[in-house]
This record gives C-alpha cells, structure tokens and sequence, in this order.
C-alpha cells in the first residue's frame, strides 16, 4: 500500500522539472529519507544534479552535495524511469503566450509522459500554479486514458507552489502546503506525502479546484495591491507628496492596513503572470475580471512612467535622454538574487534603448543575460563608470554587493526606483525617488 510506503520512506518520489520550485522540492524530499528521481529535458541540469553542482539559489549547496553522494537524489532525461515512480510532482513552467493566455504546453507534456507509465497505487500531483479545473479538467482525463481510474487505482491531486527566491526566513521546509485532491483518498495520500517531508501545517481544501484558486487569490491580492501603490505613487507626485512618508504614517496604523511599495513594475514568475489565469477561465462562465486587467494594466506602464520621469529630470538639467550616459542599477527583479523572470528592469531598457540612451547595465548577482536575441554581459560598477554617466537609476534593491555611497558621491542625477537610498539612510541633492 502506498500509504505504508510514504510512511517508512520506502516510496520512490519522481520530481517533474528541476527549476526554482522542482528542485528544492526534491532536496527536502530526499533530505526526508526517500528516494528521489529528479527529472528534466535540460541535460545541463541533469548533469549539475548529478555532479552535486547547485543552481538555485534556495538549496543550500552542501545538502545537495550530501544527499546526491548518499544515493537519496539522482537526476535523468530518461522519462521511462517515471514508471518505477511511486509518486510524481509536477512541477513545470506555466507560462503566459503573448495574449496573456494560459501555455499549458509542459503540463500536458509531463502528464502524457507519466500517463504512459502510469501504475496502479501511484499518487501523481500537479504543483505548477495553473486555472481552477486543470488538475480534473486536464489531467485527469489524459491518465485515464489508460484505462485505471482516479481514485481507485491511481490519485491525483494539486498543492500549489510556494517559494518565495531570496526569502531568508520560509523556504519550502517551513512553508505551510495546501492540498486538494480528487477525492477524499487523493487528499489523505497526498496530505501523508507532504506531512512526511515539511516542518509546517499542510492544510487541506475540498478538491483541486479550492487549491488551485488559493494559489491565483493569493498572488492577485499582490498585483492588486502593488498597481493600488504604483498609481498612489504616480497622483502623489503630481501633486508633490512623498509617497514613501505616506505609506511609513499609514503603517503605523495597528489593523486594517498592509503596507505595499511602489516600484518600476512587477517581476518574478508568479505576480505578474498567476492572475491572468483566472482571467483567462473566468471568461469561459462569461465574467471579466476588470480590476485584475487594470491593475495589470497600472504595473506595465511603470516602466515606462519611470523612463519619462528620468527623462524629464535631465530635460531639467539641459540634457536629451537621446544618447545620454544611462546606467542601470539592476536587472534582477527582486534584491539580492540572480532570478530575472518577467523582470521590469528589462522593460526600463527597453523603454530607454527605444529613446536612444546608451545603456550600462550593472548587476552583481547577473554576470550576462540574454536580450533582444543577444547576450549582454553587465559592467563593472566603478567611480568612473558614474562619474561618466548623465543618469543612475536604481531598479533593483540591491543591498549587498553595491557601494551606494561611491555612488551618491559621484553620480550627477540618480532616480531611486525603488527608495533603497532613504532605507540606507542616504539623502543627496541628485537623488529623486519614485
């Protein structure tokens, strides 16, 4: 019985896609006890797993290294293996196509190679962020294709990813899990699997649907909120008030508010890409979801809010942002990271390379990136490299690894997208802030 096996470790795990959210899942699940196969189409993560080589940076590297070299975790392109799999998580890229449609591509894909080796008392579980009605709607029927039914000889259910990149306090350990399954023996198996791998509450939900719209409330009330900020911050300046004062006094308010912060955009995988899955099903039961499209609509024009705003600061200063010295402090979208997935940063460049700005892009954790079919490499951050500049602008909030006072020291104008000057407690007569 699988339940016995999950419960004594014995259970073979396969992991479905080795990226931010597969890979350390597979770690704990193998720093759990269990046996776990990593699968994925890049051979050159195969191989870094293999050879205990970390690429994300929420695995810790020496947990990598110890549970590849005691035989707990291995890696292969070999999608055959999935059969001696007693339980498989998929945890594939969800992305949007360029009508901000839902591209379940890898998800069918992953399904229709497990359904190919699909075994009686196998638990199979979807952790991609997708629409309500995936998990039933999609793969339910791709599995039963062979014959063995849901429920009954197989099961199947959807617990949302949650991982936070760079975040030092919850990692996939200590995050509480949300399971749902088809059925009420899905759900038991996969709450038993979760509970026997995470230090924290595995709650559960009614079916795949609950879980799967948990995931689009929780990251709306994010992009919601953050477009609310950015057009505060856009009316605030228009009339010549400090937005950042204004969200400090509003949060010392004890109960009813939450602070959220202005910025160049929303990155990331889950904000900015997560709502507009409910958008895209919402319209099948003939409803439209206005405020998730204009507040999506508020975070895509900040980019380009903040290259006008630096353009109207040189204007000022008697200088065309057309082949002016633009330097860009950061391409990651969060702080302290390598991650650059749906970065606003590279909308800022786009933005100033479309206005003619000779662009230097500096990023510590971002040795290179590709761009408009290139690969850009970074510069250096050097007092000349700022003196030489008519603009610096921080659209990443970098803390570590950037001299903020050589900066401030040498730069003649800085636009501080995302006020990490203020925080550090630095205040200069060329610095303006978002």
């Amino acid at each position: 019985m699988l339940k016995e096996r999950i419960l004594d470790k014995s259970a073979r795990i396969g992991v479905i896609g080795l990226g931010y959210v597969g890979l350390p899942l597979a770690v704990e699940k193998a720093k759990a006890g269990f046996k776990v196969i990593g699968f994925d189409i890049q051979e050159s993560k195969v191989k870094m797993v293999n050879e205990g080589h970390n690429y994300i940076g929420d695995v810790v590297n020496a947990d990598l290294e110890k549970i590849v070299s005691d035989g707990h975790l291995r890696a292969t392109a070999n999608f055959d293996e999935l059969a001696s799999c007693d339980v498989i998580a998929i945890c594939v890229p969800t992305p949007l196509d360029v009508f901000k449609q839902p591209d379940l591509t890898y998800v069918i894909n992953s399904t229709e190679n497990v359904a190919k080796r699909l075994h009686k008392d196998m638990l199979v579980v979807l952790e991609s962020t997708t629409y309500p009605g995936t998990t039933e709607d999609v793969m339910k029927p791709i599995l039963e294709e062979t014959g063995l039914v849901c429920g009954k000889d197989f099961y199947l259910a959807f617990s949302p990813e949650r991982v936070d990149p760079g975040n030092l306090r919850y990692k996939t350990k200590n995050t509480p899990k949300v399971v749902g399954g088809v059925g009420p023996e899905s759900t038991e198996i996969a709450k038993l699997l979760y509970e026997s791998v995470l230090d924290a509450e595995v709650f559960v939900v009614s079916s795949p649907k609950e879980a799967e719209m948990t995931k689009i409330l929780e990251n709306t009330f994010r992009i919601v909120n953050i477009a609310l900020i950015n057009e505060m911050a856009v009316v605030a300046d228009k009339m010549g008030i400090n937005i950042w004062d204004v969200i400090n006094a509003a949060s010392t308010k004890p109960f009813g508010f939450m602070p959220f912060f202005p910025g160049p955009g929303v990155g990331g995988h889950c904000i900015p890409i997560d709502p507009f899955y409910l958008t895209y099903i919402a319209r099948k039961y003939d409803y439209h979801t206005r405020l998730i499209e204009l507040s999506g609509e508020i975070n895509d024009s900040m980019p380009e809010y903040v290259v006008t705003r630096v353009m109207k600061a040189l204007n000022e200063r008697g200088k065309c942002l057309k082949g002016a010295k633009v330097v860009m402090l950061g391409i990651a979208y969060k702080e302290d990271i390598e991650d650059m997935r749906e970065s606003p940063a590279l909308k800022v460049l786009e933005h100033l390379e479309k206005s003619l700005a000779h662009v230097s892009v500096v990023d510590p954790y971002v040795s290179q990136f590709e761009w408009e079919g290139k690969s850009v490499k970074t510069v250096n951050l050097s007092e000349e490299l700022i003196k030489e500049s008519d603009a610096v602008i921080i659209t990443t909030a970098h803390k570590k690894l950037i001299n903020y006072q050589m900066i401030v020291k040498n730069a003649k104008y800085i636009f501080d997208a995302k006020n990490v000057l203020s925080k550090m407690g630095i205040d200069a007569e060329n610095i303006e802030v978002l």
